[in-house]
């Protein structure tokens, strides 16, 4: 019972990460259709955008809490994910906005591999070890233990997934994101301004993804220029997992996502007899994406046009 907790715990957590990831790639689809596979790499830039910050402050700032650093360091992640999402809509995607589908896709791609290109040259290819910022005491719950890191985690994602409902649901920026992911034609003649709805759209995604991409780091302890491409892939099987296009799938996939790799990886050895190990749990992510494109391609709750973006 206490492992079944414990897996529990670690799929929520892992859930979390790949939920905010998947929200990037569903408001991107839901106002545009375009699958921005470079998204994983926005995760990529931001955790090694935080480690650096973290090693500079440290040097300068040696006094300063530890807490304090990972915040700061959160903070300008985010803006420098913001800023390159941005850039990359506004060179790379919006001059393909009207052309087939297949062409912004291959951009995508293409972006994805140039991201990680220019990571390698500026971050050097080894991996990095990203420093313990919390306490690594771990707190016990119902026999199982969770740490004060991924308790930062759940929160995180909790705060961020209120703001971005509030934003969508509540906001005069809400209210022109959906209108635009509806009809961006009839929108621009209710004076909607569809580029810079589109443009906030990045914005957003590219902060959730910042966020995800230092929670991510700091669990695992590690930074790497290639760490954004299975995150990024999952999050992406996460979004059809829910109804890409969805905001609440892309929750709701995120969470079972996480919930079946940590279950599926703690229980293959028993299920085959020591065949198959924990080492398989990728395999996961990909057998969910092939069942749902098979047996229900708009995903578990659908593509809400209405509530696109």
């Amino acid at each position: 019972m206490d492992i079944f907790l414990q897996q529990i715990i670690n799929g929520l957590v892992l859930g979390s990460m790949y939920a905010l990831v998947a929200l990037g790639y569903t408001m991107v689809y839901g106002i545009i259709g375009l699958i921005n596979f470079a998204h994983g790499e926005v995760l990529m830039i931001g955790a090694l955008t935080s480690w650096s910050i973290i090693g500079l402050m440290k040097d300068a700032m040696p006094g300063i809490p530890s807490w304090l650093i990972l915040f700061l360091s959160l903070i300008i992640a985010c803006v420098v994910a913001a800023t390159l999402n941005f850039v990359i809509e506004k060179l790379a995607y919006r001059p393909l906005r009207n052309s087939p589908r297949l062409a912004p896709l291959i951009t995508a791609i293409g972006m994805s591999i140039f991201l990680q290109a220019v990571a390698m040259v500026i971050w050097k290819p080894n991996y990095k070890s990203f420093p313990a910022m919390l306490p690594t005491t771990p707190f016990e719950l119902g026999g199982a233990v969770i740490s004060p890191t991924q308790v930062l985690i759940l929160s995180l994602t909790a705060v961020s997934l209120a703001i971005l409902m509030w934003l969508v649901h509540y906001t005069k920026l809400g209210r022109a994101m959906r209108a635009t992911a509806e009809n961006p034609r009839v929108a621009a003649l209710m004076g909607v301004k569809p580029d810079m709805v589109i443009s906030a759209t990045f914005l957003i995604g590219a902060v959730l993804a910042a966020i995800a991409g230092v929670m991510w780091a700091a669990n695992y302890g590690v930074a790497h220029h290639t760490m954004g491409f299975l995150p990024g892939l999952k999050a992406f099987t996460a979004a059809v997992l829910g109804g890409i296009g969805n905001l609440g799938g892309a929750v709701v996939g995120g969470i079972l996502l996480g919930l079946i790799e940590t279950l599926g990886a703690g229980y293959i050895g028993d299920l085959t007899g020591g065949v198959f190990g924990s080492n398989y749990q990728d395999i996961f992510a990909f057998i969910v994406l092939i069942i749902v494109l098979t047996l229900r391609p708009s995903g578990l709750l659908g593509e809400r046009v209405a509530d696109r973006a």
